[in-house]
């Protein structure tokens, strides 16, 4: 008589036991939705608390309600969705090269051990160094426009889209590549039936730190060289010493910066209904 597995014997004793007990999905759910808007209520009492308490200068900290005001009135100034626009471009445009460039050279590093080797040092140099620093010179070379921040935008996006997709293809499990060799399926198959499908959860981890990054990119191409943008438009009122309003300003790239965070998840959500981080 053939030995009874000790897998079988285990899936028996699960049978056995009836279903496992539910995880306790409806708390992560709503919970963040209670934590959240009390964790900020908390802070802004605290902020309001402390100005008026400490009566420090509105010159140094403006108080929330100041801010506020300040934001609102940013949100009817035509001129201020201008800068608006300016920065969600070079951000988009810049991230979408980085998406490219990234994920295709990633998939070919993954896959080649040769290729891997060869461009490892280029890659990892290029993110050591300073990116603040370069946007001088790239203002030098492409001058005061969108493209200099489009460059930096895709630099500072690129590198955790190129190393999640190289993790993504090396983490395919050798056995299911050796069964739709087997089957004597094209490169093309493979890639489009094994490999991409495997690694998108990486790729897009990859794209949620990306595309924060891209923002960021974006606002300090700005920053340091531009006359639109968000970040031209903080210079602005820096120089004019309005602190309300250059707090409205932060506050703008920080609600845009989650906006764009959120639709990344829910493109995960979209495209890999199926993996443990879309229920995230």
């Amino acid at each position: 008589m053939l030995e009874r597995s000790p897998l079988s014997a285990a899936a028996r004793q699960a049978d056995t036991q009836g279903p496992a007990e539910p995880v306790a999905w409806p708390r992560e759910r709503w919970l963040p939705w209670v934590t959240t808007p009390l964790l900020v209520a908390a802070l802004i009492g605290a902020w309001h608390v402390y100005v008026v308490a400490a009566k420090v200068s509105p010159f140094i900290l403006p108080s929330p309600g100041s801010v506020w005001t300040a934001w609102v009135e940013m949100l009817w100034s035509p001129r201020a969705w201008v800068h608006v626009r300016m920065t969600v471009y070079a951000t988009l445009l810049g991230f979408a090269w980085a998406l490219v460039i990234g994920v295709g050279l990633g998939v070919l590093i993954g896959r080649l051990r040769w290729l891997e080797v060869t461009l490892n040092p280029f890659i990892v140099a290029t993110q050591v160094i300073p990116k603040v620093a370069l946007v001088p010179l790239f203002v030098v070379w492409f001058g005061f426009g969108i493209t200099s921040k489009v460059i930096v935008a895709a630099v500072l996006a690129f590198f955790p889209i190129l190393t999640n997709t190289v993790l993504g293809v090396k983490s395919i499990d050798a056995g299911h590549r050796d069964v739709v060799t087997s089957l004597n399926a094209s490169r093309w198959q493979i890639f489009r039936r094994l490999e991409l499908p495997s690694a998108l959860p990486y790729i897009l981890t990859g794209m949620e730190v990306g595309i924060v990054l891209a923002i960021i990119g974006a606002i300090v191409g700005e920053y340091l060289g531009g006359s639109t943008g968000l970040g031209a438009l903080m210079i602005a009122k820096m120089n004019a010493y309005e602190t309300d309003a250059l707090f409205a300003v932060i506050l703008h790239m920080t609600l845009l910066g989650f906006l764009f965070y959120f639709a990344i998840g829910a493109l995960r959500r979209l495209l890999i209904p199926w993996h443990q981080s879309a229920s995230r």
